[in-house]
């Protein structure tokens, strides 16, 4: 066979005649593209949903004492009792329920590693956690109370299943 674009040959030594050699792979039609991989969700993802979740109190405060009239940091306490803007009072109150689930989700993510919960599950987990809490804050400030309380519960029922599962883990 005649050598032809993408097959090569070659004299076979045996036999002296012409072997055909198996064609050369196509060069690749984006080289300096590479195929996007999904993103991997690991437990640095839910470390840094931890970090976020113990950050969102303090977004809460900074709308509240941004949002009110004169804050005095010498007496915070007072100076939010003094506010008669309901906004401000709904930051307020969402900072507080956020320092509230702070903690437990923390333990749920540490206690499902622990456990040896598969990690793109507790990632999973807390990242829904995180957008169930933002939407939690979002709803306190726009007055949304029903929506709110649903918000609450989803963020409220990640925690759960963390720990169930981690429970169920270890007493197996």
């Amino acid at each position: 066979m005649l050598d032809t674009p993408g097959h090569a040959s070659s004299k076979d030594p045996t036999h002296g005649s012409l072997v055909e050699a198996p064609a050369r792979n196509p060069p690749a039609r984006y080289p300096s593209h590479p195929t996007p991989r999904p993103p991997r969700m690991t437990l640095a993802t839910a470390y840094f949903c931890i970090l976020i979740a113990a950050l969102l109190p303090y977004l809460w405060t900074v709308i509240a004492k941004t949002r009110g009239k004169r804050y005095d940091n010498r007496d915070p306490r007072g100076w939010i009792a003094r506010q008669d803007d309901p906004r401000v009072q709904r930051a307020y109150a969402a900072h507080l329920n956020a320092f509230e689930a702070f903690a437990p989700f923390a333990a749920a993510v540490l206690m499902a590693q622990q456990a040896g919960i598969a990690p793109a599950r507790i990632a999973l987990l807390a990242i829904v956690f995180v957008v169930f809490r933002l939407l939690h804050g979002v709803l306190y400030l726009a007055g949304r109370a029903a929506l709110r309380s649903l918000a609450w519960l989803g963020g409220f029922v990640c925690v759960v299943v963390l720990m169930a599962q981690a429970i169920l883990a270890v007493a197996a």
